[in-house]
């Protein structure tokens, strides 16, 4: 046998050959959480379900109508790479109508998914070496995508007693002649915490002067409580992406749509690199979102956040009433991500036997970085009050 011959990948027993950059891609720990709480409901088991950051409601309505109608009428081809030009229209319409920002449609892209976005964006701005500032804890996706454009993503370790933001210290001594972008959430996940006007101006401001990028993750915007909601292209559109969703404040999870506000210069290179990735966002789920804007539901949407602010009061009382230690309540999302140094000293562990003794499903810290991880688990609120008060019964009993 030739000593160059290799087996072919797809024989029994051979090893797969993948490249370098899969390495550094960690599954989700979660998901491991959460097939063998799926295994247990299969069971028979009843597993309290607050581990998955999908909300529970199902598409409004209106929605749902309307992408059949355009199924019903023949609106089953692609679409321009950048969007339906009339769903583009509608979203820079919603910045005027919601946050009396002026957002010309030619600098919004239509994207499959907030992920598709942040492929786009890193995809026109990061060469091999550069480099991408980002907190942890966060989406652990983001640091992910960063490497497979051969970037270098530099998480910066966050206190709950800074907010689990950035300071403005952070972000001075880690920029160097390396470092391309800025990535930042709010409100972020898995903390739930928003960047107040004032940090992303600063922020804003930081990157412009080394002639860095801004990247701000605003899929979570319509789920903020207690506060008027905010959006940084109030800051102005040069050095700035904007990346948003139709999945969660929206409830379009599965329709796989999202959407970049981005600086007019780049408009052609994401319009390439679409074509040459995804060539559209799936074209049901445009028609589909055209309906997310009007009134009746926005009207649906607003009756859930109500719903989901009352579940956060509810879960951070208790939770707090047991001796977790949240720092303030979450101004967003649909998360808590609490302190558990009181009960143990290992996330996962904890996570474990939580789901395994008790039927509780949560989310380790180690899923969204390592500074600290072993010392936080993440609550999503994403289940009914009915359902959250059982999961906090037994959670009471497995601590006792």
């Amino acid at each position: 046998m030739s000593k160059h011959w290799r087996p072919f990948i797809g024989m029994p027993g051979s090893k797969p050959l993948l490249s370098r950059r899969m390495a550094g891609i960690e599954p989700f720990h979660v998901m491991d959480i959460l097939a063998q709480a799926r295994e247990m409901d299969a069971r028979g088991r009843d597993v309290v379900h607050m581990e998955v950051g999908e909300p529970d409601f199902p598409s409004p309505r209106p929605i749902v109508d309307a992408g059949i109608r355009s199924l019903q009428q023949g609106k089953t081809h692609y679409t321009a790479a950048l969007g339906l030009p009339e769903l583009r229209q509608a979203i820079s319409d919603y910045y005027l109508s919601r946050f009396d920002v002026q957002v010309d449609a030619a600098r919004i892209v239509v994207t499959p998914g907030a992920s598709g976005a942040l492929q786009l964006i890193l995809g026109v701005l990061i060469n091999p070496g550069d480099k991408v500032l980002m907190a942890d804890p966060g989406y652990p996706c983001n640091r992910h995508m960063v490497r497979m454009f051969g970037g270098e993503a530099v998480s910066l370790g966050v206190k709950a007693s800074q907010n689990f933001a950035l300071s403005n210290d952070q972000v001075i001594r880690n920029w160097d002649s390396a470092t391309r972008a800025l990535m930042v959430a709010t409100p972020a996940n898995p903390t739930g915490r928003l960047l107040n006007p004032q940090q992303l101006r600063f922020l804003y401001d930081a990157v412009r002067a080394p002639a860095g990028m801004l990247i701000v993750d605003e899929i979570y915007q319509g789920l903020v409580y207690d506060q008027p909601v905010e959006t940084a292209l109030k800051l102005g559109q040069d050095n700035l992406f904007v990346v948003n969703s139709f999945s969660k404040f929206f409830g379009m999870t599965g329709w796989r749509l999202g959407w970049i506000v981005a600086p007019p210069e780049y408009v052609p290179a994401l319009d390439r690199l679409a074509q040459n990735i995804f060539l559209a966002a799936p074209t049901m789920a445009q028609y589909a979102a055209l309906a997310a804007f009007e009134p009746a539901t926005l009207e649906i949407l607003e009756q859930r956040r109500r719903v989901f602010q009352e579940r956060r009061d509810y879960l951070y009382d208790v939770l707090v009433n047991l001796g977790f230690r949240i720092q303030g309540k979450p101004e967003g999302a649909f998360y808590l991500f609490a302190d558990i140094s009181a009960f143990s000293s290992d996330s996962f562990d904890f996570a474990r036997k939580l789901l395994d003794e008790a039927a509780v499903a949560i989310t380790p810290g180690r899923d969204f970085g390592s500074y600290r991880a072993d010392r936080f688990v993440r609550f999503a609120y994403t289940t009914d009050l009915e359902r959250l008060k059982l999961g906090v019964e037994r959670l009471s009993r497995f601590l006792a």
